[in-house]
């Protein structure tokens, strides 16, 4: 089942933002020979638009469900009848209808192809089977219970709905062979069944152990951003080891935090590192500092708990720390995909922003695929932030030495960028005196020369003025 969350905001029945408590569902069909969701989307989303809104159209063509209102939004899709509106209490999903049939009269029409036809009524049946068995397991609901799953025309029957013969009209007249107790039973089989009426056998869930190691984290982290603090490289063990006292993927959280805090660069964060939060807690709306915590394992262990309170209803085996988790609807996004307002079935999650999980999901998969030698190569740079300038990685730290000794300015680094190995040629000390000839030729490098930006990094500086007596490092030539 392919969900897609296409709101219609402008709709006034969603503007009027009622809410119902669910107690069941109503089956639709749309009446009109239009297989295309996305004619109906674009038609009802509008502010003059206020003769209906349902919660879901399901397409003909390829059997995408569009989600158009919350699912505990109240819509106006059935009417009324003499015991009051469906619309109180159930959701109410569209079928589209083939583009071969032609209405004429009521609920009669006529068919120019039949093959055609039958498939798009296959489709959609199958589509709805699957989003109704999800929807029965979100609240609890028991499909083959009196009044839990009705069509539009047994809502008639029932006095909750106007007069409508759908979508039985269209099963019978193509000669389908469905009927809603068999579409009640379908519902119920798909929840003792795969137990997902989405297709989320490829989706990543959120609990469970984690995949990659400290050492894949580490090596990405450090090839993603060469100036990573030291802390941050110290602190990675503890999402694996916070993530399995709660059984959260502790590498899922560090893609988060990665994603969140652009890779600790914290380069356009709404956190700052010494606030110990890297996971964007509390920033509910621009210009908002976020929350703050005493220790990175504090934070951390926030950040897996309030994963876990999307991912799960097991109860936490930590105190809670997480000042946000009580805000959480329980076991509402399983997986990092859902973790998107906007993808998210239920329209919750943890950040608004469009494709929020699958950017999550696309940094671990980096993760994952980060070599697990990596962390034991020796790397041969100029200087550690300066991964551009490296020559090679090597397992044999002599031969990174040799390395280094044959390109001017260049040092051996290990796996936490410290300095193992200085060059011969890498860099020549003088003690410059003021007025002296290498006075003279350190003022004008710094000044101006070719190596101005190296001899100045180098050595630390932030000023272009030399001091008598100092002792200034200058890369050989």
């Amino acid at each position: 089942m392919k969900l897609i969350q296409s709101i219609l905001t402008r709709n006034p029945c969603y503007t009027a933002g009622r809410k119902i408590a669910v107690k069941g569902l109503m089956l639709h069909s749309v009446g009109c020979p239009q297989p295309k969701a996305s004619v109906f989307i674009n038609s009802w989303n509008s502010a003059s638009y206020d003769r209906a809104c349902v919660h879901a159209f399901i397409d003909g063509n390829d059997a995408a469900i569009y989600q158009t209102l919350p699912w505990n939004h109240r819509g106006w899709h059935c009417g009324s009848g003499s015991k009051g509106s469906g619309n109180d209490t159930h959701i109410g999903v569209e079928m589209c209808e083939p583009a071969c049939i032609k209405y004429t009269g009521g609920s009669s029409f006529t068919c120019s192809d039949l093959a055609t036809a039958r498939a798009v009524a296959k489709r959609t049946y199958e589509a709805a089977v699957g989003l109704f068995a999800y929807l029965c397991k979100e609240y609890g609901l028991n499909p083959t219970a009196d009044g839990v799953i009705v069509s539009h025309r047994e809502g008639h029957s029932r006095g909750i709905a106007s007069n409508h013969g759908d979508p039985e009209h269209l099963w019978d007249q193509l000669n389908m062979g469905y009927t809603m107790d068999g579409f009640r039973q379908a519902v119920k089989a798909g929840m003792a069944g795969s137990g997902n009426a989405e297709d989320t056998g490829s989706y990543t869930k959120i609990m469970g152990t984690a995949i990659a190691t400290k050492e894949q984290m580490q090596a990405y982290i450090k090839a993603a951003n060469p100036s990573v603090p030291q802390a941050v490289l110290d602190m990675i063990p503890l999402y694996l080891s916070e993530g399995k006292a709660e059984g959260v993927r502790g590498d899922i959280a560090f893609a988060q935090s990665c994603l969140e805090t652009r890779n600790f660069g914290f380069s356009g964060s709404a956190v700052t590192i010494d606030q110990n939060n890297f996971c964007g807690m509390g920033v509910t709306s621009n210009g908002m500092k976020g929350n703050s915590f005493d220790t990175p394992q504090l934070g951390i262990r926030a950040q897996v708990q309030h994963l876990k309170a999307y991912a799960s209803s097991e109860a936490l085996q930590n105190p809670c720390i997480d000042p946000r988790f009580k805000y959480v609807t329980r076991g509402s996004a399983p997986y990092v995909e859902w973790l998107g307002i906007q993808e998210n079935p239920q329209g919750k999650g943890w950040a608004a922003g469009a494709g929020y999980g699958a950017k999550i999901v696309a940094i671990l998969k980096k993760i994952v695929e980060a070599s697990a030698t990596a962390s034991g190569l020796y790397r041969v740079r100029k200087s550690w932030a300066d991964a551009a300038s490296q020559k090679g990685a090597f397992k044999v730290l002599d031969n990174a030495k040799r390395c280094a000794d044959q390109n001017a300015g260049y040092s051996v680094f290990d796996e936490n960028g410290k300095v193992v190995y200085a060059g011969t040629a890498a860099t020549t000390t003088y003690t410059v005196k003021k007025n002296d000839t290498l006075w003279g030729i350190a003022a004008r490098e710094l000044g101006s020369g070719p190596r101005y930006t190296e001899i100045k990094k180098l050595n630390g500086l932030t000023t272009d003025v030399i001091y008598a007596g100092q002792v200034l490092k200058i890369p050989a030539k």
